[in-house]
């Protein structure tokens, strides 16, 4: 959604529609094309199948989070070109959003039924680090996505090589979010205290603990 003159009411109704959009229907993808394309499908035994389905499932979530990260700070940003690049990068992780769904599903590994919950926790975060300022909403998405573009060259590591499909899905994710925390930092963003990274890892490896599974 692109940023125009909306009233604090319209942008909150853009928001709920946002939400449902990313946790119950069809999320507002740009016209990129899915990275898997028509790569061929590997032969995976079942437990790669099930093990590769669950990191997707795990970045999905990611992505859920990423997506309500970006419209919390989006709606409590102070500058305008701030928040249309918010908004900007939050229509490329619906694309990831997409992406990772269309491939858990393929591998029958369903979302995570913890989603609703771990959006609103993002989407609060997101819009706390707005209110702070915007040097400091853009230090949290440079972090943010720092640390995501170590877990995805983990879940690379893991992926089979043979794996074409999940591993070009990886790679274009990976690639969009440096250049989602080149951007933030270009526009201002500070470095964050070390207690506060150090906060968003454990709330990350708690997160990827329990999507696992759930």
């Amino acid at each position: 959604m692109e940023n125009r003159d909306y009233s604090p009411a319209d942008h909150l109704l853009i928001n709920l529609d946002q939400a449902l959009r990313t946790l119950f229907g069809k999320p507002l993808v740009t016209e990129r094309l899915n990275p898997a394309g028509d790569l061929p499908e590997v032969d995976l035994d079942a437990r790669e199948k099930e093990h590769i389905g669950r990191l997707m499932r795990i970045n999905h979530t990611g992505e859920v989070c990423a997506q309500a990260l970006y419209q919390g700070q989006a709606l409590t940003a102070r500058d305008p070109q701030v928040r249309a690049s918010m908004e900007a990068s939050a229509r490329e992780e619906n694309d990831h959003l997409d992406w990772c769904e269309a491939r858990a599903r393929e591998l029958d590994i369903g979302t995570s039924l913890l989603n609703p919950l771990w959006y609103a926790c993002s989407f609060a975060l997101g819009a706390v680090a707005g209110v702070a300022g915007d040097k400091w909403s853009l230090g949290f998405v440079a972090e943010t996505e720092r640390q995501v573009e170590r877990h995805l060259d983990s879940h690379l590591a893991e992926v089979p090589g043979g794996d074409q499909r999940s591993r070009a899905i990886l790679k274009q994710m990976r690639d969009d979010e440096i250049e989602h925390g080149r951007k933030a930092r270009q526009l201002g963003g500070a470095e964050l205290p070390k207690p506060i990274r150090g906060a968003m890892q454990l709330m990350s490896k708690v997160m990827t603990a329990t999507v696992y599974r759930l």
